[in-house]
């Protein structure tokens, strides 16, 4: 007889490892999400495997693997990662804890102010290109990945972990899908080789998402979303949002190419369009100080 897994609730008020679980923030397909407290009081997220994967040593392998991989990516705009480790029955890891998310801001408030959603585009731009230049990807940028500081400043989340699965699924044959079809780009939807383009292009569709309130192509039918994705034109940005600038329309569908070679080459090269090409600020694009400023933070990030 096969017995139910417990419910994430019965962790609550438990300790895992170093730190005390406090209330359940979330969870996704293979893991729940624990607001906890360390040893001394600090506040910390706490990601925890599920038990079905928690108990397959395989995947348990493949998680620490890369949770390890991502917690060595040291940038003030990629999520810091304190521990990784298995406490008795449970695989988890801590993290920092961050306010709020852009997938939770979007659903409180809609669509953003553009000068917001550049701001975010340009501190999530930093943080894939420090990733990218020590050669990883993350394969499902999205909202729910994109933390919110209560400064405002953005963070990613969740580097590795699709890696993670779509080597488990490779490996196992395991019936799981890697990535969130809304997200994907034409090449993942395709099975082709990915680099780390496929992160600018799911880079596009969460700017069109926080700049609409929509992604630009949906279906029930995840082939027919696929096929979306390989071959039909996004929707213009300004039809549907007037009040937009055309340079912002621009970096995003350039983001949104159906071919990684029309995309942005790598993520400087959309951190200087979001710029300005004359480092002057244009509308919503002020935040960012011009191109000059992007640089220099840019260059500070490299050599940090």
């Amino acid at each position: 007889m096969t017995h139910a897994p417990p419910p994430p609730t019965d962790l609550v008020g438990r300790t895992v490892g170093p730190y005390d679980l406090e209330r359940l923030l979330g969870q996704g397909g293979f893991a729940w999400v624990f607001r906890g407290r360390e040893l001394d009081g600090s506040p910390v997220a706490v990601k925890v495997l599920m038990p079905r994967y928690a108990g397959d040593p395989q995947f348990e392998r493949r998680f620490r693997n890369e949770a390890e991989t991502a917690a060595q990516l040291r940038h003030p705009n990629i999520i810091r990662i304190r521990f990784v480790a298995r406490s008795g029955n449970y695989v988890y890891f801590g993290m920092d804890l961050c306010a709020d998310s852009l997938a939770a801001r979007l659903q409180r408030e809609g669509p953003l102010p553009e000068a917001d959603i550049v701001r975010i585009a340009g501190d999530v731009a930093q943080g894939l290109g420090f990733a990218h230049a020590q050669g990883v990807i993350h394969r499902d940028l999205k909202p729910d990945n994109i933390l919110l500081h209560a400064d405002g400043s953005a963070v990613i989340s969740d580097f590795g972990i699709a890696r993670a699965l779509s080597g488990y699924v490779a490996s196992t044959g395991v019936n799981m899908t890697i990535g969130t079809p809304q997200y994907l780009s034409p090449e993942q939807a395709q099975g082709r080789p990915l680099d780390a383009r496929v992160d600018l292009y799911a880079l596009g569709v969460t700017l069109f998402k926080a700049a609409t309130g929509e992604v630009p192509f949906t279906s029930s039918d995840w082939f027919e979303l696929a096929r979306m994705h390989v071959e039909d034109t996004p929707p213009s940005l300004r039809k549907k949002r007037p009040e937009l600038s055309k340079r912002f329309e621009r970096v995003v569908m350039k983001c949104l190419a159906k071919h990684p070679d029309d995309r942005y080459r790598d993520a400087a090269h959309l951190l200087a369009d979001l710029g300005g090409k004359d480092g002057t600020a244009a509308g919503g694009l002020a935040g960012l100080g011009g191109l000059g400023g992007l640089l220099q933070r840019l260059r500070r990030w490299w050599s940090g």
